[in-house]
């Protein structure tokens, strides 16, 4: 029997109780990139709706 036959899905990776901190977290620089993106993304959208309000403002 292989591995992949015995392998079940719900059981822990790691059995003995030891925590694998790479997993559980995500990367750093993940994090800083996702807050970045949100921030440009909330500013153009501001901008563009900025945009907006002024052509309709005539």
């Amino acid at each position: 029997m292989s591995d992949s036959e015995r392998y079940d899905p719900l059981t822990p990776r790691n059995p003995k109780g030891t925590k694998d901190t790479q997993e559980r977290r995500m990367p750093r620089g993940l994090i800083i990139r996702l807050f970045a993106y949100l921030v440009v993304g909330h500013v153009i959208a501001a901008f563009l709706y900025l945009l907006f309000v002024v052509a309709g403002a005539e």
